[in-house]
């Protein structure tokens, strides 16, 4: 298999790239009427004195979401992520390959735990050259429907709009949290689903003959540890991404602001979202890229 192989075969990052694609859209599919509800939460505004939130949590927000806006209205901004989540999570599947590829050299020895967590790490780092631009129109289009008024009609109307008023900066607005959010916690992410996975193979057997359950419960659990890490930076990010021009001072004003006024569990608002999503999600995800890898490697074998 070409990934997440028994030591001595060669890493693909060619395969992992056109696999990763494939894992992008099952991810997607899988995952978007939660990230709709997670960014909607994370960016609600404050109570005021005797006033009620907008969303009390996770399921008045999804109720109200669906008696508002239908049931697509879970699938809003989806133009932004199905343009880049492919092409990224064949980046970060590209990035991953790469990194072990580079660190095993001919070897043909099998990565340590570091060296599989600093492949993740390069994952992250690829992928967000694409992420950040695609996070900021995706965040300002899912504010948009839930606050009422229509300001962009949708990703390339917004993507032209930031470009015309503002330049490149505002469209790569988010890009350090961006970072911060995606090197460490890829490399969480890709360590664990590559351990989970050799963990759950039966001794004799080859981890490529690891069964469907098998790969969504490695696949399952390592999307959930991925945004136990990922989550804080994930809210700045939303938070910066979606404020109206000076209202922060900086990336660090975000994080003092939240803290001032929500104190350290502003940081994990949209938590029961992103967990109900993590799990399946990333199962999908993980499941798309080993069936993909299987088909590749019996369609172009010498890839």
């Amino acid at each position: 298999m070409g990934d997440g192989e028994a030591a001595g075969q060669r890493v693909s990052p060619l395969k992992n790239f056109a696999a990763g694609g494939v894992a992008g859209a099952c991810l997607l599919l899988a995952g978007h009427p939660l990230d709709t509800i997670k960014v909607r939460l994370q960016t609600q505004p404050k109570a005021s004195p005797g006033q009620l939130l907008l969303y009390r949590g996770t399921y008045d927000c999804f109720h109200k979401t669906i008696s508002k806006e239908g049931i697509l209205g879970l699938y809003k901004g989806m133009g932004a992520p199905l343009a880049g989540v492919a092409p990224m999570m064949a980046i970060s599947f590209f990035g991953f390959g790469l990194g072990k590829q580079l660190q095993q050299g001919n070897s043909g020895k099998a990565l340590t735990p570091v060296q599989i967590f600093l492949s993740g790490c390069l994952a992250g780092v690829f992928t967000t050259v694409i992420v950040a631009p695609g996070e900021r129109i995706k965040c300002l289009l899912q504010v948009q429907a839930s606050g009422g008024a229509v300001k962009y009609a949708g990703p390339i109307d917004c993507a032209l709009r930031l470009f015309k008023e503002q330049g490149i900066r505002s469209v790569y607005k988010g890009t350090l949290l961006t970072l911060i959010r995606d090197v460490p916690s890829n490399g969480l992410y890709f360590l664990t689903y590559e351990t989970l996975k050799n963990l759950l193979t039966t001794e004799g057997q080859s981890v490529s003959q690891l069964s469907t359950p098998k790969i969504i419960l490695a696949g399952g659990v390592a999307g959930i540890l991925n945004w136990t890490i990922a989550l804080p930076p994930d809210v700045l990010k939303s938070n910066f991404q979606t404020a109206a021009d000076g209202k922060y001072r900086g990336q660090v004003d975000v994080l003092r602001t939240l803290l001032r006024e929500e104190g350290p569990r502003g940081l994990y608002k949209g938590f029961n979202a992103v967990f109900l999503r993590a799990f399946p999600a990333n199962a999908a995800c993980f499941l798309g890229f080993e069936f993909a890898l299987k088909g590749l490697d019996w369609l172009a074998p010498s890839w």
